[in-house]
């Protein structure tokens, strides 16, 4: 007996029962140059599962990191590590090898799973023993009997580390479910409730490391959805994959519309989407004007969400709430709830200030991995937690980001959001993309400072740069104005889309 059928019967909920009885054979995932069906996936995922908890001897609750592009082994082994009851750690694979060794010394990872590309970023003499995946996936043997994941055995979880972009990286894990079959029926759960129900191919256009373009395809996935994965990101590439595959579902960041608009308006050939059914899009504010232009393409088939690593998609607006709403996020999604608080986290009756969530059924939502006091910090009372996010709550309950808390400019005592700056810049047709930070300032404490990215063809010149000026002071108050603004090749963003802050307030307040 192989051991499909002996992971099947040893688990009724096995990740991929339903496919593995209907279309074992076909298209489950691939990279665009390796492909798996859902039995090849299945096999590999219970091989690998065995190789941690047997081979490896690791025991539930400990931690192995994931280093790998975008490529089929990363969904095996994400999947291998949470059947297995592992933490499971993805590493941004921009990072320096020191930024590397950061995080694998603070996750305490027992393993690195890696590919070929990304071995050199491994420093020596780390924690976690490096494995090349590649090499270990195609000598598994298949997995025993006695070897089977129970039902009731520990679940594991994903432990994403922030983006860094404002200070060092911290781990945050999620509550998770106690046993496999929780985890199991949670994550399919998740997906119905963000509209990810397995309707057909679903295309990763970003970094499968980052919490949302990775989970949101284990969603789909997991309710039956084959999945496609982008290497890296291109519109080519993207047309070609949606019209090749025709892909039903994907996520996208705000820069990626901006790229595919000015592709269409290039090329307006080869753009045909007709398969595409659902957009999620986050991470990152829009623009409204290139929102809608996106809207008037496709179609009302974009769903924006916000949320974050620490708690995963609070709110959601569809495209047709959105057109009525401009502007906003959405409302919260079954078992949250927003509102304005005071520092403690008590509500208060001001519509506009530091947004708190309440999630109705855990008294704590995640934690910071080795910082209780800053897990402490985040939640203030039972079920009540903050994500650092300032904006309003309109009388429908529907929620408008102004900014970070950690960005909020303060310039002569007055408090300057970088995004409602970043928005009436994005209006400007000039304009491809833009990022407005403080800068220090003897006069004021702080100045605003913007950089801008121009659109292909258009020249830099000081009859622009007066023209944007004036632009924006037609849009917002003059004391939100950017002090100066600079034209730069390309806003320096994270692949997930956000901004660089840290790199870009370095930069300047050097040169002051």
């Amino acid at each position: 007996m192989t051991c499909i059928q002996l992971w099947s019967i040893a688990v009724p909920i096995s990740f991929f029962h339903e496919q593995l009885s209907k279309t074992p054979d076909s298209l489950a995932v691939t990279d665009l140059t390796s492909t798996r069906t859902w039995r090849e996936l299945d096999r590999n995922i219970a091989a690998l599962s065995q190789y941690l908890r047997i081979d490896a001897g690791l025991k539930a609750g400990e931690h192995i990191a994931l280093m790998t592009g975008n490529r089929v082994e990363y969904v095996e082994a994400m999947l291998a590590g949470m059947l297995a009851g592992l933490w499971v750690t993805p590493i941004n694979t921009h990072l320096a090898p020191q930024e590397v060794d950061y995080i694998r010394r603070d996750c305490g990872a027992r393993i690195i799973l890696h590919d070929d590309e990304l071995e050199n970023l491994l420093l020596p003499g780390s924690t976690g023993t490096p494995v090349n995946i590649q090499r270990l996936v195609p000598n598994l043997p298949a997995c025993l009997p006695e070897h089977a994941i129970a039902p009731d055995a520990p679940a594991g979880g994903t432990m994403s580390y922030t983006s860094g972009t404002t200070g060092k990286p911290k781990g945050v894990k999620r509550a998770n479910p106690a046993t496999v079959r929780e985890m199991v029926e949670r994550l399919r759960t998740l997906g119905n409730t963000f509209g990810l129900t397995g309707r057909g191919p679903h295309l990763v256009t970003g970094p499968l490391y980052h919490a949302a373009p990775g989970m949101f395809a284990i969603y789909d996935m997991l309710n039956g959805a084959p999945v496609i994965i982008m290497p890296r990101w291109s519109c080519e590439t993207f047309f070609q994959a949606v019209r090749e595959y025709g892909v039903t579902t994907t996520h996208l960041v705000p820069t990626m519309f901006v790229r595919l608009l000015e592709a269409r308006n290039h090329n307006p050939t080869g753009v045909e989407l007709g398969s595409l059914e659902y957009v999620l899009h986050g991470a990152a504010p829009v623009s409204q004007a290139v929102k809608q232009k996106m809207i008037d393409w496709w179609g009302p088939i974009l769903t924006e969400y916000w949320g974050a690593s620490e708690s995963g998609v609070v709110t959601m607006v569809d495209s047709i709430e959105w057109v009525s709403h401009p502007g906003t996020v959405g409302r919260p999604v079954p078992n949250f709830e927003v509102f304005v608080g005071d520092e403690s986290g008590n509500p208060i009756p001001e519509r506009e200030g530091l947004l708190f969530c309440r999630h109705r059924a855990l008294a704590q939502v995640f934690s910071y991995h080795n910082d209780p006091q800053k897990t402490a910090r985040a939640h203030p009372r039972p079920y009540v937690f903050y994500l650092g996010d300032i904006g309003r709550i309109d009388d429908n309950g529907y929620v408008y980001l102004s900014d970070r808390e950690s960005h909020m400019i303060i310039s002569g005592g007055v408090n300057i959001y970088p995004s409602e700056v970043e928005q009436a810049l994005m209006d400007h047709t000039a304009i491809a993309d833009a990022a407005v930070f403080g800068v220090a300032s003897e006069e004021w404490g702080e100045e605003v400072k913007a950089v801008v990215e121009l659109r292909p063809g258009i020249l830099a010149s000081e009859e622009l740069l007066e023209d944007i000026r004036q632009f924006t002071r037609s849009r917002i108050a003059s004391f939100k104005v950017p002090r100066s603004i600079d034209f730069v090749d390309e806003v320096p963003r994270n692949p997930t889309g956000k901004v660089l802050v840290r790199q870009l307030k370095d930069h300047y307040n050097k040169l002051h």
